[in-house]
């Protein structure tokens, strides 16, 4: 989950969907430009009649999947874990992900996936992680809410949703529980479903238990938002998405309105 689509869902619920975005820059003018123009398409038109437009978009299209090869001849592929988010449609998404071997936590291995998980998670301001994110199928899950998301955030609005710091916590092989059945509805969104948002009901208390980066075992309680983060990093290990769990008619492209533009 990231932050600044935390803070952008937090004014949306605020709000009642009346969004509030900034413009957008235009296209360019070769996106929309006329290319060629002939007398047979045009017969009104010489051959030598001036066009819209003398840059032609086609040649850049043309262009990019010959750069991406000569990249790819140049540069091995990456390989998980990747320093990226994977995307919706990448299979390790949607697969069941492995327990670890506790004697292997701190494992040069192992290690290398947490801390590559807190780098992509910071990097990108989110506020929760899962490995599976990450190109590695593994029962691990990360979370982060830091002070200045808290800051962004009205107090009312962190009363009424729970909202609070959290200090970074790395589970591996985690294990939910409910404490509070009792489900709260609010906007979610994911860095593996890039641009979009829906509402989902989540517990609203649960308890976490694991071992943490150093193989220790922990547990915690976590309410509001944060028992919110906690259930989306779980699904994300046992191949579940939040559009799974979304109410289809809340789902949306969170910058609708400046395709408006």
């Amino acid at each position: 989950m990231n932050t600044k689509s935390c803070a952008f869902l937090l004014q949306l619920s605020r709000m009642g969907f009346s969004l509030c975005a900034s413009k957008a820059p235009r296209c360019s003018t070769g996106a929309l430009s006329l290319t060629t123009v002939t007398s047979t398409s045009l017969p009104h038109m010489s051959p030598h009649s001036p066009v819209l437009c003398s840059h032609s978009y086609s040649s850049s299209i043309k262009v990019r999947p010959y750069i991406q090869y000569i990249k790819h001849k140049i540069l091995s592929p990456p390989s998980p874990p990747y320093s990226h988010v994977c995307q919706v449609g990448d299979p390790v998404l949607r697969s069941q992900a492995a327990a670890v071997d506790p004697a292997a936590i701190t494992g040069a291995e192992i290690q290398q996936v947490i801390n590559t998980m807190v780098k992509v998670m910071r990097k990108l301001e989110c506020v929760g992680l899962s490995a599976p994110q990450i190109g590695v199928p593994l029962r691990i899950l990360a979370l982060e809410y830091p002070e200045q998301m808290l800051k962004d955030s009205s107090p009312a609005l962190r009363d009424s949703l729970g909202i609070s710091v959290q200090p970074l916590r790395i589970f591996v092989n985690p294990k939910l529980r409910v404490l509070d059945g009792r489900t709260v509805v609010f906007q979610e969104a994911c860095e593996s479903i890039s641009g979009f948002s829906a509402t989902v009901s989540r517990y609203l208390s649960v308890e976490v238990s694991g071992l943490n980066a150093k193989g220790e075992a922990v547990t915690w309680q976590a309410s509001g938002w944060p028992a919110r983060i906690l259930q989306h990093e779980m699904d994300h290990l046992d191949g579940v998405l939040y559009i799974d769990r979304m109410d289809s008619k809340t789902f949306i492209d969170v910058n609708w309105p400046s395709h408006n533009e």
